[in-house]
């Protein structure tokens, strides 16, 4: 499988600011383990979208888009 690049909007970046520094760590390594594989099997396909999806890490959620023709993931 190909590896992805993964888009931060600045939202995604401001809300991660705001969430407590020990969670901050697992959220990221969480994330960079979509590059990898997009479509774990925790995931979640978000109802009424087409490429919207969802991890839980801990108490969080973390939406992401995936973009398989240009091999981009949206946080």
């Amino acid at each position: 499988m190909d590896s992805y690049n993964i888009q931060w909007k600045k939202s995604a970046e401001k809300d991660l600011l705001n969430i407590d520094h020990q969670q901050i760590s697992r959220i990221i390594k969480a994330i960079e383990s979509l590059i990898t594989n997009p479509f774990p099997v925790q995931h979640r396909k978000l109802q009424g979208t087409n490429k919207l999806y969802r991890i839980r890490v801990g108490y969080y959620r973390v939406i992401y888009q995936v973009d398989t023709n240009e091999n981009i993931l949206t946080i």
